[in-house]
């Protein structure tokens, strides 16, 4: 299996959300894809089973900041000081969607410690939580009120957020590499009651963390994306080229 590497910088929302979507229905048995990629503007994206009823569309718009659905699952993420990654493969790759998952998180840890050192104490969740019973909670409109199986954790705090989905010719995942922590404003665009609305924001202050406030100075994003091909590199033990190569 080959591995492309792309980097289409920034975009908006639905043009993001449309290029991954037609990478997993186009990807060939021999190749699979490692993708980077940024938001302008700032954009909340929704999982596909997730109601639109949940955000303040006409608030967000006043705003500038898009809202779209995934193609992937999981609830609301306010994509703003972040780099998002994905990883496609063919149907055909042998591997099951537990044992990409848990590459790809090996991967991102990997990364991240190529980044700095302080990583070290990056652990990955070896829990699944019941979602059924997650999904009642008022604070679970957002994806980071809660960790997955093999996501990842900086003391008890999730940092990175990812979805997964196969589709009819591969599979998809995607994720957001908390880098600012301009994500907590999601809270702002919430439909819901004041009351709820400072019970979520004091939830998403204690669970999530990002980079940035961890190592206390300016992320710069070139030198964090090349430490995370890196990182996947090591770890999925291949070389991956751009489209020039």
């Amino acid at each position: 299996m080959k591995w492309r590497l792309l980097n289409t910088g920034f975009n908006n929302g639905a043009y993001n959300m449309k290029f991954d979507f037609n990478l997993v229905n186009s990807i060939k048995p021999s190749e699979a894809v490692l993708r980077f990629y940024r938001w302008k503007p700032y954009c909340i994206s929704l999982g596909y089973n997730q109601t639109a009823e949940d955000i303040n569309k006409e608030l967000a718009n006043a705003d500038n900041i898009d809202v779209v659905t995934r193609p992937t699952g999981g609830r609301a993420i306010l994509h703003a000081e972040e780099l998002t990654y994905s990883i496609v493969l063919h149907n055909s790759s042998g591997m099951s969607n537990d044992e990409i998952y848990n590459l790809t998180s090996e991967a991102l840890v990997k990364g991240l410690i190529f980044f700095d050192p302080v990583f070290n104490k990056l652990e990955k969740e070896n829990l699944q939580p019941d979602f059924k019973k997650e999904y009642r909670k008022p604070e679970s409109v957002l994806c980071f009120s809660s960790t997955a199986r093999h996501e990842i954790k900086f003391e008890g705090k999730k940092i990175i957020g990812s979805a997964q989905r196969k589709l009819a010719n591969g599979l998809l995942q995607h994720g957001s590499i908390l880098v600012g922590s301009y994500h907590k404003n999601i809270v702002k665009y919430l439909n819901v009651s004041s009351e709820k609305r400072n019970l979520i924001e004091k939830d998403t202050a204690a669970k999530t963390t990002e980079i940035s406030t961890i190592i206390g100075r300016e992320i710069e994003y070139e030198l964090l994306t090349e430490a995370i091909i890196n990182g996947f590199e090591t770890v999925w033990g291949s070389k991956f080229y751009t489209q020039s190569d």
